[in-house]
């Protein structure tokens, strides 16, 4: 049977950049695909390219670009990526430059875009889906709303001929799934094996996840060679089966427990994964062991797509200023408690306004709320304090009072780190797919 073999080179904006080379270089692959954006970094990309109209791209595009391209050109491997973020076309326009710099005169690149679609969400009345409220109620606060595509237009770029796909927003498993369509020739109503492909997708997105990087739990799930973690690899059937592997040599590991924490990973139902191209059903996908590092998908499925498409909304929404302040030795807990003590207080005396503060001890209370643990206290401590604002003047406040500490609060604090910045949040709506216009843009390097 006809297999596909698809490699994953990153799970996330700032990933690695050596194992996408080691399954480029090892992986036998034909297909490599760079998952980069989470709901938040592509309105982190919009900002940035308020500051710099050709920016908002992925920083490392470049470094990744020219890690792999000499060698995908000369093994005719295609890469597929969301490293265009806010900014598609001028990361296209980088991707020729670089292939150009690089000698791989000819090279295709396809840039997708339509996923922005901030103008039509501005014009409409959409509700929240976390709380209530609309978009327009969020007003001149929004400065980005992009909205999840399918693998439709990435499909049209590679029967285009395209040895580069870049996208802005698409749904993660869309990046692989792309493939798997322009190969194998799937329907895109064939909601069976649309659905197969997106749990292959799925289990591929987050890279180095399923290979044990975030699996890893010493003296529970132990796993070696972490340092030298290999990133994924698919071999897809016609029949959307698949075996989940990674290159020999590399480290990590492939294993049944590896590969089911990432099945279930954000999996609310899994009877009904809604994704722009297929209500995936993971509830029939079984797994089995085929091998060292290698692990068997069979199963799953998908009922027809929703009419509409979710969208990421970024708005500005407030500041939070922070300070640290170390301290060690006998009594350091208490020490560091009459310092949160103070600064309590001193920021009650001085009036700073807040509509959210916390005081943390790391490493005792930052995480575990409630009642102090059981056991010795800690030889060390780093204490927090942290708080919401309306004005940047007011976050600067709150880590100004951590760093008098220094000479106004208790004996032998050191390490002190204060900062105060604008938070940038995310809320999501829907929009009709009708509204949505995915376009491709050339570039030839």
């Amino acid at each position: 049977m006809q297999t596909v073999r698809i490699g994953s080179g990153a799970g996330y904006a700032g990933d690695r950049i050596e194992p996408a080379v080691e399954l480029v270089e090892r992986g036998d692959i034909a297909y490599l695909g760079f998952e980069c954006l989470a709901e938040r970094t592509i309105a982190l990309a919009q900002q940035a390219r308020l500051a710099d109209p050709e920016g908002g791209f992925d920083p490392l595009l470049e470094a990744r670009m020219r890690a792999v391209l000499p060698a995908c050109a000369c093994k005719h491997i295609r890469v597929i990526t969301n490293m265009g973020a806010a900014n598609p076309i001028g990361a296209a326009r980088a991707t020729a430059r670089i292939a150009r710099e690089l000698g791989l005169a000819g090279l295709r690149i396809a840039a997708v875009t339509g996923d922005d679609v901030l103008a039509a969400v501005q014009a409409g009345d959409f509700p929240l889906l976390e709380r209530e409220g609309t978009v327009a109620g969020l007003g001149e606060a929004v400065i980005s709303a992009n909205a999840y595509l399918g693998a439709a237009p990435i499909v049209a770029a590679l029967r285009g001929g395209a040895d580069v796909v870049i996208t802005g927003r698409v749904a993660d498993p869309a990046l692989f799934l792309a493939p798997l369509v322009h190969e194998f020739g799937w329907a895109e109503d064939d909601w069976e094996l649309m659905g197969k492909g997106t749990v292959v997708g799925h289990l591929l997105e987050c890279a180095g996840q399923i290979t044990g990087g975030y699996f890893a739990d010493p003296g529970h799930k132990d796993v070696a060679d972490l340092a030298r973690l290999g990133f994924p690899l698919a071999e897809v059937a016609a029949d959307g089966s698949a075996v989940i592997t990674k290159a020999v040599g590399s480290g990590g590991q492939v294993s049944l427990p590896s590969c089911k924490e990432q099945l279930l990973y954000e999996l609310h139902d899994p009877t009904r994964y809604l994704q722009p191209d297929v209500v995936a059903d993971f509830s029939s996908v079984r797994l089995r062991p085929d091998g060292a590092d290698r692990v068997a998908v069979s199963g799953g499925g998908g009922t027809e797509r929703p009419e509409t498409l979710k969208v990421s909304v970024g708005y500005l929404d407030s500041f939070v200023g922070e300070g640290q302040i170390s301290y060690a030795g006998p009594g350091a807990l208490a020490r560091g408690r009459l310092a949160l003590d103070i600064v309590r207080e001193r920021l009650r005396l001085t009036g700073v306004r807040t509509s959210e503060l916390r005081f943390d001890v790391i490493g005792w209370d930052a995480v575990h709320r409630g009642p102090a643990p059981d056991g010795p206290e800690p030889p060390e401590v780093r204490i927090r304090v942290a708080g919401r604002t309306e004005t940047m003047a007011e976050a600067v406040r709150i880590g100004n009072e951590v760093e008098t500490l220094y000479t106004n609060g208790p004996a032998g604090g050191g390490g002190a780190w204060k900062s105060a910045r604008q938070v940038l949040a995310v809320v999501s709506t829907l929009i009709p797919r009708d509204a949505v216009r995915p376009a491709l843009t050339w570039e030839t390097a």
